[in-house]
């Protein structure tokens, strides 16, 4: 009797738990279809991403909730796409169990930059919600689509140092759209720069900023002189008494430099240098030329030029389209190419426009966002 009893009782148990199964499966694995609509923001609204601000809102977003028809928690995750690409990779940015969510303008730059979208420029995204419920495979409702303007950058953590003064290519013109020649960055240590080149008779300091006079360095005839700002004293200019071949060596940490004449040679020019990898447009198929300077012909640049991130992109650079000069390196946004060195790794976290400088001298190189 009492193992009748326990069979009952095993059945009754079974057969609550495949109730329970059956209900789970038509709550969770096949919801009722769920039309809802983004309420805030409209389609065309735009925001311009500051780096300088990353926790302001980047996108305040809000929703109808879904009815599932059966008390259920629901999780709505926020998603993103290029415009036109139908959501083929859409990028989760936030998921949450609230109607509305605010996204720090840093998050909704990876985003952006995930999505495809070139830095600097303003590009549109698609934005949708998706509302999902339970843990087994249910199927997901989405909401209506907007378009939402954004206009992306680049995380680029290092300080760039240029060249101005009479003694340089450009003169003390130190304006946003000169083509200002930078210091190139050791890679092993990002308070140290140097420049190999060709220098007028005259004198010269290095700004960090296209267009300002501050930040600068210049000197007190024995070490670097920092001006953080526009209010404090003008430091000295660096003193080029006679035109030449310089290497000047800087450490904007101790704030020391040495400025000595270059003594390697200099006859050796080419008729032309480029980019080749698949981090140019060409691939590893076709060079994409440098323009070589006309102040020094050892200086090489290019500016604006698009580059493709991505774990496997590289490039190199070489002389007279061929592979019988060329520079590699294992470092990436600023190094010391040796010949036929190994291929250089991008480096960058998102494909855009950068400005490209070459030292056939030296090997350095350095590639800085465009501005």
């Amino acid at each position: 009797m009492k193992n009748i009893f326990k069979s009952l009782i095993a059945a009754v148990l079974i057969t609550g738990f495949a109730s329970c199964e059956d209900e789970q499966d038509l709550i969770y694995v096949n919801p009722p279809a769920a039309t809802f609509s983004i309420i805030t923001p409209q389609t065309g609204e735009s925001v311009f991403l500051d780096p300088a601000q990353p926790d302001n809102p980047g996108l305040v977003i809000t929703w109808e909730d879904v009815d599932y028809g059966t008390p259920t928690e629901i999780t709505y995750t926020v998603q993103v796409a290029q415009t036109g690409t139908d959501f083929a990779t859409p990028v989760d940015v936030v998921s949450t169990t609230n109607t509305f969510a605010t996204i720090t303008s840093e998050a909704l730059n990876g985003a952006a930059n995930a999505a495809g979208l070139e830095p600097f420029v303003q590009g549109a995204l698609d934005v949708r919600i998706k509302s999902s419920v339970g843990t087994n495979g249910s199927e997901p409702a989405y909401s209506n689509v907007i378009a939402y303007l954004v206009t992306p950058y680049v995380t680029y953590p290092f300080k760039d140092l240029y060249l101005v003064g009479s003694a340089t290519a450009t003169g003390w013109d130190n304006s946003a759209t000169v083509n200002m020649y930078p210091l190139y960055r050791n890679p092993e240590n990002a308070n140290k720069y140097s420049y190999t080149g060709y220098f007028g008779a005259g004198e010269f300091k290095m700004v960090v900023k296209k267009g300002q006079w501050a930040p600068q360095y210049g000197t007190n005839g024995t070490n670097l002189v920092y001006r953080p700002t526009e209010a404090e004293p003008d430091p000295a200019n660096f003193q080029v008494a006679t035109a030449g071949y310089y290497t000047l060596n800087v450490d904007v940490e101790n704030l020391t430099y040495t400025f000595t004449a270059y003594t390697g040679s200099t006859t050796t020019t080419y008729p032309t240098i480029g980019i080749i990898g698949t981090a140019t447009p060409g691939g590893w198929d076709n060079d994409t030329d440098m323009t070589q300077s006309t102040f020094d012909p050892h200086i090489w640049y290019m500016r604006n030029q698009f580059l493709v991130a991505g774990a496997d992109s590289k490039l190199k650079f070489r002389a007279n389209n061929g592979w019988d000069v060329n520079w590699g390196d294992d470092s990436s946004y600023s190094g010391v190419g040796t010949q036929g060195g190994p291929d250089i790794p991008i480096g960058i976290t998102s494909s855009g426009n950068y400005d490209i400088w070459f030292n056939d001298l030296t090997g350095e190189y350095i590639y800085i966002p465009a501005e």
